[in-house]
């Protein structure tokens, strides 16, 4: 459900699989169908800026489960990087859209990629932004089992993380290297106020590591069974600025994707959220679903 049409951002809300999930909106409803998934412990607020700019597209960015305003998921239940499909699946259908344009942020990104994967004929074209599939993993499953059971059984029994003003969330942010613009943008929907403080809206179980991750060989099966256009937009003092191994998904999608074109923006991780480099990439991201065919 799309509340408020005609003003911009609209409130959206849906019922999927005893989930509340939410989410924004913006455009008009008959334009280009684009689903927007934001990265680790953020929320659809971190398409604030680049939301609006995608002039003729339908955008709905989601909270994804136990981020944002969704629901956290049950207490048995995990956050597994494709756990979230299903719902997507969901979401997808409650629009009446048989298809969409994917843009994923980071774990949003690596969500992204799954879904058009496996579910090809749904997704029109890909813009990943900083980040394409994950770093295929060198750990050893067991190990990787062992560090999943301990990290949830820690983070489900962990009193949830407080902070005594708002601004002093948004100093935590930028002590650990997000800008200020980023950190004051990011607080509001992050944020639950309570009287002893404001609360981390975020499941702290997203904090644990993954029961399983993917192999080499797994990512290159990943890339292959996407069959869309994608567009990798990276910043330059992102990501793979701090994590060279990045380097290595951009030679990966440009062998194993059919239709993969890469580009690069100034700006850190969070790079859509600058208005500056959001008019940038606004504009690319329109010329490239122009020269498919898809807007």
């Amino acid at each position: 459900m799309i509340e408020n049409v005609g003003t911009d951002p609209r409130v959206c809300r849906w019922e999927v699989d005893g989930l509340c999930l939410s989410g924004l909106a913006w455009g008009p409803m008959d334009g280009t169908p684009v689903l927007m998934l934001h990265g680790w412990m953020d929320h659809a607020d971190s398409f604030r800026e680049l939301a609006p700019l995608l002039t003729g597209c339908h955008v709905v960015a989601l909270d994804l489960s136990g981020q944002g305003l969704s629901s956290h998921r049950s207490p048995h239940a995990t956050y597994n990087i494709w756990d979230d499909l299903p719902q997507i699946a969901g979401i997808l259908v409650q629009l009446g859209w048989t298809d969409c344009v994917l843009v994923g942020h980071s774990r949003g990104a690596n969500i992204s990629a799954l879904f058009a994967a496996a579910q090809p004929e749904k997704v029109r074209a890909f813009v990943a932004l900083d980040s394409l599939v994950p770093e295929p993993t060198e750990e050893a499953v067991v190990a990787t089992l062992r560090a999943f059971i301990e990290d949830t059984h820690k983070q489900k029994t962990r009193a949830r993380r407080t902070f005594e003003t708002r601004a002093d969330y948004v100093e935590r942010r930028c002590a650990q290297g997000n800008s200020r613009q980023v950190s004051e943008a990011l607080a509001d929907r992050a944020l639950e106020e309570g009287p002893d403080g404001f609360h981390m809206r975020g499941d702290a179980r997203l904090f644990a590591s993954s029961a399983v991750k993917l192999t080499q060989g797994d990512v290159e099966a990943v890339l292959r069974s996407i069959r869309c256009p994608v567009l990798n937009i990276w910043a330059r003092d992102g990501i793979k600025s701090k994590r060279p191994k990045a380097l290595d998904l951009i030679r990966l999608g440009a062998d194993l994707i059919g239709d993969y074109e890469m580009m690069e923006f100034p700006g850190d991780h969070h790079l859509h959220l600058d208005p500056t480099v959001a008019k940038e990439i606004a504009p690319a991201i329109l010329d490239f679903l122009e020269r498919h065919g898809l807007r």
